[in-house]
């Protein structure tokens, strides 16, 4: 079967059966995986690409997916977004056409999930292909904020210092942080600890606001350990509500409540610039241009990961990636900046592609 122009991108959600089930159901997989972790042969393997991982590479990766399926002659790939956490968990399962070849991820991937790969036999390209910010934002008609990281983590954080003491955290209404902000109950909608989104947000903002309290940074110096503890730990009396994988569920729980902020990727605030904004962090507004210099304090890599052991067994991965990394894609007049990814700089293209065409693996973080 070719899949052609008129091939539809199979996009399956949390909601839907397991992974393994769902793929069995509908491309009746029949090959099997041999000891050591090898193929029983290309000709027994499936046809189609299955990619996994983050929301917020997940529509980069469909654009992707539906130009390749229509100018090449292999079936258009299957794109499920399950999160970077659930991604890096069913891509380093194993090497075998019950594994997916692809998992896209809106932060590095861990030590612990490139050791598990490791010791499952599997041989990883690393391709990042992009930026990417953070976005605390709320609907066009709600107010329009200014935030600090410090704020950030006065207004999430499980516990902050209060008088020198780190106590449960006791601030309900923005108002309460600073005088200057909304008068308005804290309510943020945001990603569960399995999204790339979640660990980036943590790292990036969490860390850098608790950084900003003498007695944090005094922590940090003393025990590493217990300080990204205290700064990660996101509090749990309901002004923190996770909303799941679905950033466009967070948009629409946006829209009906005005005085709710979500936390999502830049490319779903510019996919959705008629009906939501971005606060400023540090007086540096969300945008295209602050994201690409570095200067807005919420910014992240992202990237997806390729199972080499599955190149040339099941058909067009290489191709695709050659898809994902050509200028036509992800360069500065690319497709994928219509949805909202802020290219690397042209050098470090050049040099990601290289890498990738040659198949180079990943031999340590």
């Amino acid at each position: 079967m070719n899949a052609g122009s008129n091939s539809p991108v199979l996009i399956f959600t949390n909601s839907d059966p397991s992974w393994s089930d769902q793929v069995k159901a509908n491309l009746c997989v029949s090959a099997l995986v041999l000891a050591g972790f090898t193929f029983a042969g290309a000709a027994q393997a499936r046809d189609q690409i299955q990619i996994v991982g983050s929301s917020t590479v997940f529509p980069f990766s469909t654009a992707v997916a539906e130009q390749f399926g229509q100018k090449t002659e292999f079936k258009t790939p299957v794109v499920e977004s399950t999160g970077s956490g659930g991604g890096m968990k069913l891509f380093c399962s194993g090497v075998g056409v019950e594994h997916p070849d692809i998992t896209n991820a809106s932060r590095r991937i861990k030590q612990s999930e490139f050791e598990k790969c490791a010791a499952n036999g599997i041989n990883i390209i690393e391709v990042k292909v992009g930026f990417d910010g953070i976005v605390i934002g709320n609907a066009k008609a709600g107010a329009s904020i200014d935030l600090t990281l410090k704020q950030i983590f006065q207004a999430l954080a499980k516990d902050v210092p209060v008088d020198g003491k780190l106590v449960p955290n006791p601030y309900k209404n923005w108002s309460d942080i600073d005088a200057a902000l909304p008068n308005t109950k804290i309510e943020v909608l945001g990603p569960p600890p399995t999204s790339g989104t979640r660990d980036a947000f943590a790292e990036l903002a969490m860390e850098g606001g608790a950084k900003k309290f003498d007695m944090l940074k005094a922590m940090r110096k003393e025990d590493k350990k217990k300080f990204k503890a205290v700064a990660h730990a996101i509090r749990e009396d309901g002004a923190y509500i996770e909303a799941g994988e679905n950033d466009n569920l967070i948009v629409q729980k946006l829209e009906e409540a005005p005085d709710r902020f979500g936390v999502f990727g830049f490319s779903f605030l510019d996919q959705n610039a008629d009906k939501i904004k971005g606060a400023s962090v540090g007086g540096v507004a969300p945008e295209f241009e602050d994201i690409a210099a570095g200067s807005y304090p919420i910014s992240r890599s992202l990237y997806f990961y390729v199972k080499k052991e599955h190149i040339g067994v099941i058909p067009g991965i290489q191709d695709f990636v050659a898809e994902f990394t050509s200028e036509g894609a992800w360069g500065d007049e690319g497709y994928l900046t219509d949805k909202g990814l802020i290219p690397l700089p042209a050098a470090d293209r050049e040099k990601i592609a290289t890498g990738a065409a040659a198949q180079t693996a990943l031999t340590g973080l």
